[in-house]
């Protein structure tokens, strides 16, 4: 019955969280989310799509018409998408979006539990602070607002569950058959978590084995085999998928982010989702909203530190700690920067930034691999003085005092629910299905601007319209002429244009070469039809620009300007 009430807990935490998204399934958006809501929900619709029409899972088309997206090279989570097929069909990728993040916090919360309490702390109360912790810090619920894949997380726990059953010996050859099939399934969700975790784990590993060289040396054979054994049966499973990410249509080898690491008073400063939360400080020292990966706040810090020094002693506590603040120092990026202030002490992601793998990784991002070692810490040291050998009154004064510092550290940065703005209604020209009359088979539509990562609405109108159509570019990651990653599609030169027209909101004039260029874009695209919203803001200037390069004036049809362009394309 505890472990019950325990796991009710933190689904109700998790429902709490997202209840606003959850009572307006209809129109609710995740107001911190910018297009990201837009972009998972078509991933989930797609991949629904793809599974229905036994089509390739890894590819689609309907996007970035006609290069296409390469889904395993982006962030689509077929480990979830695959099997809520059903709930997105019945239901709408919406409800798929809202069951993936709050199941995902629930279910983390719940294995760490399960994991801490079966293995790790022989105390409840400390195992489910710890679990808490793993699954609703600061960083997780920034994520939290548009990053599934950063919230789904409850392979993990299972993951070092199994790494430590080799290191005690326990049946290498079954045990390296379950890591390779519960590493092989988080791929599918999220292999930038997946390296995280990793880089966690070797960094504790090796501080284990320099404290315990001996007992090191004894778990190496166990540990070895199983890993061996789990890589193979992992490469079996993925093999293709990554090949397909890294060698397939659309792949990219890696894709920079810049020099972004965190600021070391991050750590001190409290998460804007969080009970003491300080939005303005917050966006002084993060990328945005949902990049705040190493707001602990002040007195977490302080806590985490003295528990650090108390346990130093136990060799386990002491790679915990290591680790965390090993992790700590690679997010603060290649030079330590403080409240602003650059420094010229250099930090280990000097060495790192042009690794393979770490290279495609947003480095502020690895202050998350902190989350679970302090998790553990905390689970650890309440065990300690719960089971702590004194007489009562030391006991009891004791445990007044740990509480009372856990609740002073953590209170303070306890999620608060997720803000939900009102989405706009998608025209009708989309959902009422009147796109049909100006869309063949093969056929495409534009949408004017073109929709990229500032605006990915269009790729909601898409899903509303039944995924009937392709879109001429869009929000994903793809290969730039370069051969390495950018955001969105390679930019045609009339995209271009339009794009500098929404930006300036002034009509150009046109050449007879821009109007070839428009003639050679739409070709390029196969496209049937264009169509602009009645209401962009820069839609004017948008208009002109159109009927400027297509030489007529457009439709009022369904809240869109239209203009069929199949006469243009076929011609």
């Amino acid at each position: 019955m505890a472990d019950l009430a325990v796991f009710g807990v933190y689904a109700l935490a998790a429902f709490l969280l997202y209840r606003p998204l959850w009572m307006n399934l209809d129109g609710g958006y995740l107001a911190s989310s910018v297009q990201d809501q837009n972009m998972w929900e078509w991933f989930f619709a797609v991949t629904a799509r793809n599974v229905l029409h036994l089509q390739n899972p890894l590819f689609t088309d309907l996007q970035n018409f006609p290069l296409g997206v390469n889904l395993m090279a982006n962030t689509a989570m077929l480990g979830i998408g695959i099997p809520l097929t059903p709930v997105t069909v019945l239901f709408g990728p919406t409800a798929t979006w809202a069951l993936t993040l709050t199941a995902g916090l629930a279910a983390t919360a719940g294995a760490w539990y399960w994991v801490l309490s079966r293995h790790l702390v022989s105390t409840r109360s400390g195992a489910a602070i710890g679990a808490a912790f793993c699954a609703f810090a600061p960083s997780i619920i920034s994520h939290a607002n548009a990053h599934p894949n950063f919230v789904v997380l409850f392979l993990l726990p299972f993951i070092v569950l199994v790494l430590l059953k080799l290191a005690r010996g326990q049946r290498p050859v079954r045990n390296g058959v379950l890591l390779g099939l519960l590493v092989a399934y988080q791929v599918f969700l999220g292999e930038e978590p997946l390296l995280i975790a990793a880089t966690t784990m070797a960094v504790f590993a090796v501080v284990y084995a320099l404290s315990r060289p001996e007992e090191a040396l004894a778990m190496a054979r166990p540990l070895g085999t199983g890993i061996l054994v789990g890589a193979g049966v992992t490469l079996a499973i993925v093999a293709f998928p990554l090949w397909w990410q890294f060698a397939g249509p659309q792949s990219y080898g890696s894709i920079e982010h810049g020099l972004l690491g965190n600021d070391a008073a991050a750590f001190t400063t409290f998460a804007t989702e969080s009970v003491a939360g300080n939005a303005e400080a917050a966006k002084e020292l993060s990328l945005n909203r949902t990049e705040e990966n190493a707001f602990f706040g002040w007195p977490l810090v302080l806590l985490l530190t003295g528990v650090s020094i108390a346990l130093w002693r136990v060799a386990a506590a002491r790679a915990l700690a290591v680790a965390m603040f090993a992790l700590a120092w690679i997010s603060m990026g290649v030079l330590l920067v403080v409240d602003g202030t650059g420094t010229s002490v250099p930090g280990p992601w000097m060495l790192m930034f042009d690794l393979p793998l770490y290279e495609s990784v947003l480095e502020s991002r690895f202050a998350m691999g902190c989350v679970v070692p302090a998790g553990i810490l905390l689970a650890m040291a309440t065990e300690r003085v719960l089971r702590l050998s004194a007489p009562p009154d030391w006991r009891l004064a004791a445990r007044i005092t740990w509480f009372g510092a856990l609740a002073l550290a953590l209170v303070p940065v306890a999620p608060t629910e997720l803000r939900v703005g009102e989405r706009a209604e998608a025209p009708a020209f989309f959902t009422d299905g009147l796109w049909r009359n100006h869309v063949d088979p093969g056929g495409s539509v534009v949408v004017v601007p073109l929709p990229d990562s500032g605006d990915a609405d269009p790729l909601h109108w898409q899903v509303e319209a039944g995924l009937g159509f392709p879109l001429a570019e869009g929000y994903f990651v793809g290969p730039a002429t370069d051969g390495r990653g950018t955001y969105g599609a390679v930019r045609r030169p009339v995209s271009e244009l339009l794009e500098e027209v929404a930006d300036s909101g002034t009509a150009p004039e046109i050449s007879v070469g821009g109007k070839r260029q428009v003639e050679a874009d739409l070709r390029y695209w196969n496209a049937d039809v264009v169509v602009l919203p009645m209401t962009a803001d820069e839609s004017e200037a948008l208009r002109t620009t159109v009927e400027r390069l297509l030489g007529r004036s457009g439709q009022v049809i369904g809240g869109m300007w239209v203009w069929d362009v199949r006469a243009v394309t076929s011609g």
